[in-house]
């Protein structure tokens, strides 16, 4: 493996860039925190601006809160793209639009760099357990070439198709994690205020139709009240915005996911958008007057 950068040390950037530390990789590394890069420089990694990225890194990883972001940091003045070189590759794993990542492929094509856009799904714990999910778009070479990477990072990793495909596949992975979190909310309210007790609840129907790896995550946190975020409301807030905004220009009607945002919407107005996305429960609890919590034997 040869030297990689790394831009973006945030909730899953930071335990990400550890990993490749501790897998054995050459790591330089930056990110507005300075605390965040001190940090991972003391468990080994170099730091470097972003032209010192392009220059001397063979493939640089971003994670970045949105595709405007990602844009700057790669064809902004002094930006990455101003250092790279041929035969270097670029993995964006920040969530964006495809229309987003369809931009830096060609933007970077133009130079002879590769460009995949590779967004993860399992949150923080499977960023600090080197578990992430993987869903890339790109040319198959510069997807091989990331492979030794995502391997240390990740249990998987699945090249969709072509430029755009790996953030098709986020917004499609968040539509299901987001909508199955507010529907699981919706019917452990219900469960709640007719009296039940949430967790015999949950245990009676998780071996049946009903459950998931989402039921299994988010219900053992509610009920103890614990919204302290590996995937906080406001990335999977920007995330449905793009799915509603994507859906939009394609003539895709997404009813479910549309009503969706505004839930979320009312949760950035009442102050949660740091809360875990577990959270998305509170907003029906306001509506029915109850919380769904642990039953005291």
């Amino acid at each position: 493996m040869g030297k990689a950068g790394f831009i973006g040390l945030g909730i899953m950037g930071k335990p990400m860039a550890k990993n490749l530390l501790k897998g054995g990789v050459d790591l330089m590394v930056w990110d507005l925190n300075q605390a965040a890069v001190e940090e991972v420089k003391e468990a080994g990694a170099s730091v470097g601006t972003y032209e010192e990225i392009g220059a001397q890194c063979d493939v640089v990883f971003l994670i970045l809160p949105n595709g405007d972001i990602s844009k700057e940091v790669l064809f902004g003045e002094k930006g990455v793209a101003s250092t790279l070189t041929a035969g270097k590759v670029v993995c964006d794993m920040s969530s964006v639009t495809p229309v987003e990542s369809k931009e830096c492929y060609e933007g970077l094509k133009k130079i002879g760099v590769g460009f995949v856009d590779s967004p993860v799904s399992g949150g923080e714990p499977g960023a600090i357990n080197g578990t992430l999910a993987f869903m890339a778009g790109g040319d198959e070479k510069d997807f091989n070439a990331l492979m030794p990477y995502f391997d240390i990072m990740g249990s998987s990793a699945v090249l969709i198709g072509g430029s755009g495909s790996g953030s098709v596949t986020k917004l499609a992975n968040q539509i299901i994690v987001n909508n199955t979190i507010a529907i699981v909310s919706e019917a452990f309210v219900l469960a709640s205020k007719a009296g039940a007790d949430p967790m015999k609840v949950y245990h009676a129907i998780r071996g049946g139709l009903a459950g998931s790896a989402v039921l299994d995550a988010k219900i053992p946190m509610i009920v103890e009240r614990n919204f302290v975020p590996g995937g906080k409301i406001s990335i999977n807030h920007k995330d449905i915005k793009n799915v509603v905004n994507t859906a939009h220009s394609l003539d895709v009607p997404i009813p479910y996911s549309a009503q969706l945002y505004e839930i979320l919407q009312t949760l950035k107005i009442h102050g949660h958008m740091n809360d875990d996305h577990g959270g998305i429960v509170q907003y029906f609890e306001a509506l029915a007057d109850v919380q769904v919590k642990k039953v005291e034997e």
